[in-house]
């Protein structure tokens, strides 16, 4: 599906875009090349295949959510550049 320039200049107003001469006419090619993409996968025969079909194997390889102990006040503050009572010591950020 091959899109004209008048068609291109609709989309690129549509989006709020100021084009060159050039520049539409490469949007121009690329979108149709985009369009004649989509049409071929349009054209494929899907009638066996489940919507929520993928190519990615159907189990997770996540480990088992385990609760384990955090960090220690001392190990998260061991290279603060500066503490002051258990705590980060950050400067200001308001004026």
């Amino acid at each position: 599906m091959k899109l004209s320039l008048v068609e291109v200049e609709h989309i690129a107003e549509l989006a709020r875009l100021d084009l060159t001469a050039e520049e539409k006419e490469q949007y121009r090619q690329q979108l149709s090349a985009i369009l004649e993409h989509v049409a071929r996968l349009q054209a494929l025969d899907t009638e066996g295949v489940p919507p929520t079909s993928s190519v990615l194997p159907a189990n997770g390889r996540l480990r088992v959510d385990e609760p384990r102990p955090g960090l220690t006040v001392e190990s998260v503050l061991a290279n603060a550049p500066e503490k002051m009572k258990d705590q980060f010591r950050v400067p200001p950020v308001l004026e």
